[in-house]
């Protein structure tokens, strides 16, 4: 699905990212943990087209995104579910639904109409605030509606950014069991977090970055028996 070799970014004279390497298989969970500042984010903002690669690859589906523009890649079927939500405040949720479909639309009304009311099977509480203004919403149900108007490009890849920053415990649980259940309907997910426990709790891989390398990899339960892992990430050493 998506095949990143010796990838290097980062901000003008800045480099965060050192000639990382990693891969997303169909239909898996892949984790990236590590602290604020290992350059999680850049990574999906590289892959995004948000932050410009000064060398590697990226391939999806054999194709080298890097080489695409931005606004190209949601059709192309990678999408990316920003940290802090990044909701249009001042439409409702149901536009800003149909602004994440836009990407579709030429398949046709009945399509889109498909994908708008499976999130509204997703996320239920969308469909009870469809009319109301997108800014008003809880923490929770913007981070909700972030990942529905993703979803709603009918994506292959989803790729999430700190999906449970600022949320309440009970809110990160329902979040994460979604996660799950993306998984399970055939999505791939790519998942940054912090909450290094709950990510490596539904994954099926995880990387570690830390200051712009991958320093461990592996099966998600292997990372979670790894006890340098659990004395820098999960605040415990057995």
């Amino acid at each position: 699905m998506l095949k990143i070799r010796n990838l290097a970014s980062g901000y003008g004279k800045i480099k965060v990212l050192k000639n990382i390497s990693m891969h997303v298989d169909p239909g898996e969970i892949v984790t990236i943990i590590g602290a604020n500042g290992a350059g999680k984010t850049t990574l999906l903002s590289t892959v995004a087209g948000l932050v410009k690669a000064t060398s590697g690859k990226a391939l999806f589906k054999e194709t080298d995104i890097l080489k695409a523009k931005a606004a190209s890649i949601p059709g192309l079927g990678c999408v990316m579910v920003p940290e802090g939500r990044q909701v249009f405040a001042a439409m409702t949720v149901e536009e800003n639904l149909l602004l994440g479909g836009h990407v579709i639309q030429k398949e046709g009304k009945e399509v889109v109409t498909q994908l708008l009311e499976h999130q509204y099977e997703l996320f239920p509480i969308l469909r009870e605030r469809k009319d109301q203004l997108a800014g008003t919403l809880s923490g929770g149900e913007q981070q909700m509606l972030a990942m529905g108007r993703a979803l709603m490009a009918k994506p292959s890849l989803v790729m999430m950014d700190e999906p449970s920053t600022g949320l309440a415990p009970l809110i990160v649980k329902e979040i994460f069991q979604i996660i799950v259940r993306l998984r399970d309907e055939g999505n791939t997910v790519l998942l940054v977090e912090q909450n290094a426990k709950a990510a490596l709790g539904i994954a099926d891989r995880g990387y570690v970055l830390e200051t712009g390398k991958i320093i461990v990899q592996g099966p998600a339960g292997d990372l979670l028996e790894n006890k340098d892992v659990q004395r820098a990430y999960l605040g415990r050493e057995k």
